[in-house]
C-alpha cells in the first residue's frame, strides 16, 4: 500500500474519531438536560394538580343557595 495513502486514511480516521467524540459529548449533555427538564415538568404537573384540587375544594358549588335563604 502507498505510504501517502495510508497517512491520508489515518488522518481521516483521526478526524472522524474526534468528530464522533464531540458528537457524543453533545448528546450526553443534551440527555442530562432532558432528564432535568423531565424532572422539572413532573414537579410542575404535581404542583398544578395540587393547586387545581385546592381551588376546586375552596369554591362553592354552583347550585348552593345563598345564606339568606
Amino acid at each position: 500500500m502507498n505510504p501517502d495513502r495510508l497517512i491520508e486514511i489515518e488522518t481521516k480516521l483521526s478526524f472522524q474519531e474526534d468528530a464522533i467524540q464531540s458528537l457524543n459529548d453533545v448528546v450526553t449533555r443534551q440527555q442530562k438536560q432532558i432528564e432535568q427538564l423531565e424532572e422539572a415538568l413532573k414537579l410542575l404537573i404535581e404542583r398544578y394538580r395540587l393547586l387545581s384540587e385546592a381551588q376546586l375544594s375552596a369554591t362553592k358549588p354552583v347550585d348552593e343557595k345563598p345564606p339568606h335563604y
